[in-house]
């Protein structure tokens, strides 16, 4: 399986002979390059500038935009509605579960604001690479994204959502991130490439540099 970041909370995710998924495709209205990306499914964890744009990935074929379960071209998808109520005030945000017929499963944490509670992680189940929003704003913090990998114990992790030169509002930067966790020097990879037979025991960090097609 392999793992492409775009910026900000987009990746496409491919496994050969298989669907691809793009994840949160994003409008250049937010700062950053014109977005060129392929995929046959797009999921949507809310509806914003940053995380909406379905009609710039070319060749998709389903859209998905909340929870649910959904099975497309022999890809799993579960929707996981993760909301955040600040003030009785919600903000709707919906996690995706991509499971592959290899076991190995994605976990794309959308604008997630909150470290969920232990029944909702239990209810996740494995989780063999996390995408997780790092920077605040409209995502997790970086003390809290530290603690959501502690109760989700994933295998890799890939910081999003955080700082990148020309976005047009204000994020942390992913060394706050990674000073959190107390990893002083991440691995920084292109692409993230998963197999089954080699996953690390401990949660790795991984930086991915944003791609273009």
């Amino acid at each position: 399986m392999d793992i492409t970041w775009y910026g900000h909370s987009c990746f496409r995710i491919t496994e050969r002979g298989q669907t691809t998924v793009v994840t949160d495709p994003y409008h250049a209205d937010i700062g950053l390059s014109e977005l060129k990306i392929k995929g046959d499914v797009v999921t949507i964890s809310h509806d914003d500038l940053g995380h909406n744009a379905v009609d710039l990935v070319k060749g998709q074929q389903y859209s998905l935009r909340g929870p649910g379960e959904y099975e497309i071209g022999g890809v799993f998808i579960r929707g996981i509605a993760m909301h955040t109520v600040t003030n009785d005030i919600v903000s709707p945000n919906v996690a995706y579960m991509i499971e592959y017929d290899n076991n190995l499963t994605v976990l794309h944490l959308g604008g997630l604001k909150h470290v969920p509670d232990q029944s909702t992680i239990e209810e996740l189940g494995e989780v063999t690479v996390l995408l997780l929003p790092v920077g605040g704003g409209s995502g997790l913090r970086p003390t809290e994204a530290a603690d959501v990998i502690a109760v989700i114990e994933p295998s890799y992790v890939v910081p999003m959502h955080y700082a990148q030169p020309g976005l047009k509002f204000d994020l942390e930067p992913v060394d706050k991130f990674l000073k959190a966790v107390g990893v002083s020097k991440a691995v920084e990879e292109d692409m993230l490439r998963v197999t089954a037979g080699t996953l690390p025991e401990q949660p790795q960090v991984v930086l991915l540099t944003p791609a273009q097609e």
